[in-house]
């Protein structure tokens, strides 16, 4: 008997001998290649390929070939990205009172940072979901330290360098300018190439990424203050996410989850080894006197958070969180 060309084909169906194609996720970061954060995404990448039997494959973009966090949210939102490993800088895009978390000053260890995520992220991953982002995990960049050519103790110090400003905050921007400084708004991939020029001369940013984008050796002066924390999360996409099967969504989020929270560990012994590496490259630090740190602190509560409230977080949402940190200091009897 003879069969029509078809049924062959029919028959492969039947079988499951023909697969649907696989959901590719795009996924950017501002991490160069290589750099713990990069290497943790590609180790989500291998899990969540190995989790699904192949149908979920992520592919990655580092070191800004997908621009700066502004452009990946922005390309997620129209769908030329699905998903993006974003710091604070780019969270809070999504969530502005975000901020809140991290503002400088407010907390000042690892545990209390980590403690503060435990107790309050589900806050900001409520609002990122209703902005139609998914978090996968919660990671971090590191604490934000000054560098700069010349060395910087005091604010005053600080007032008299060009300093590079992340993204395009305005509000940001104009605090800055307000209190006297001097901020020159850039995108990361910028940063190299403007310290070069003199167009900048200091920036705020953690050893590893300082170490990572080798712009410590164009400012090779850290100021041994640690100025904030840089929370990071990676999203995806709600959209994305939902056109992942059902039942798979769960391990994926657990396995990110899980690689997210070695990294964070992995970071921050990473930030001492990397302190030691510019050290020996040239990097100078810069000791901080008790007398310099409440200078700092005063200019953080005066001028800084007059402006933010009411603008970028509430006085409720920023009170919470200072609630928190004296609560987890009770707890661990460390004081302010």
């Amino acid at each position: 008997m003879k069969y029509p060309k078809f049924v062959p084909l029919l028959a492969l169906l039947a079988l499951g001998a023909v697969s649907a194609p696989a959901q590719v996720i795009k996924l950017g970061t501002v991490a160069p290649e290589g750099s713990p954060w990069h290497t943790a995404l590609l180790e989500i990448s291998q899990e969540w390929a190995k989790l699904s039997g192949g149908k979920v494959q992520v592919r990655i973009y580092p070191g800004g070939v997908a621009g700066d966090e502004s452009d990946m949210l922005r390309k997620i939102r129209i769908g030329q990205l699905h998903a993006a490993a974003l710091t604070s800088v780019g969270l809070v895009d999504i969530a502005p009172d975000i901020e809140a978390l991290y503002f400088p000053t407010v907390a000042k260890t690892d545990d209390e940072l980590d403690l503060l995520i435990g107790k309050l992220g589900h806050i900001w991953e409520s609002q990122m979901n209703e902005k139609g982002f998914e978090v996968l995990t919660w990671s971090t960049a590191g604490w934000v330290h000054f560098f700069s050519k010349e060395p910087v103790v005091t604010p005053d110090d600080l007032r008299k360098r060009k300093l590079v400003f992340w993204g395009s905050n305005a509000l940001f921007i104009e605090l800055l300018q307000k209190s006297g400084f001097h901020p020159v708004p850039l995108a990361v991939t910028d940063l190299l190439p403007s310290l070069q020029t003199g167009l900048v001369d200091s920036f705020a940013a953690p050893p590893a990424a300082a170490l990572s984008f080798q712009w410590f050796a164009l400012a090779p002066n850290m100021t041994d203050f640690r100025w904030m924390p840089l929370p990071a999360a990676t999203v995806i996409s709600k959209k994305k996410w939902e056109e992942i099967p059902a039942d798979l969504r769960p391990k994926l989020k657990e396995a990110a989850a899980k690689i997210g929270a070695r990294v964070q560990t992995q970071i921050r012994s990473l930030e001492t080894e990397a302190v030691d590496v510019m050290k020996k490259h040239g990097l100078k630090i810069i000791p901080v006197p008790p007398e310099a740190r409440k200078e700092w602190e005063r200019l953080v509560r005066e001028q800084g958070l007059p402006v933010f409230v009411g603008k970028r977080f509430t006085q409720e949402r920023f009170d919470e969180v200072q609630r928190t940190v004296d609560e987890i200091r009770a707890q661990q009897g460390t004081g302010n």
